[in-house]
């Protein structure tokens, strides 16, 4: 059907995204807190520690990046 060198379309739209959304790597900045989803403990988030590294110090609940929590 199609020969040597022949494409079905113009190359487009094959790509990983330009990276934009929930899912583009997880990094949301500096700032921000973490927060409990257990309990709703909220504290300041540390740059270079993930989130769910920390235990809430309140219940020993994994914590979250809050902005995993928030729906738009």
């Amino acid at each position: 059907m199609f020969g040597r060198n022949e494409s079905i379309g113009t190359g487009r739209g094959l790509g990983r995204g330009s990276g934009h959304g929930r899912n583009s790597g997880g990094n949301f900045g500096t700032g921000g807190y973490c927060i409990c989803a257990k309990c709703g403990e909220k504290i300041p988030h540390q740059r270079g520690v993930k989130c769910t590294t920390v235990k809430c110090p309140n219940c020993s609940h994994t914590m979250v990046r809050e902005e995993l929590l928030i729906r738009k």
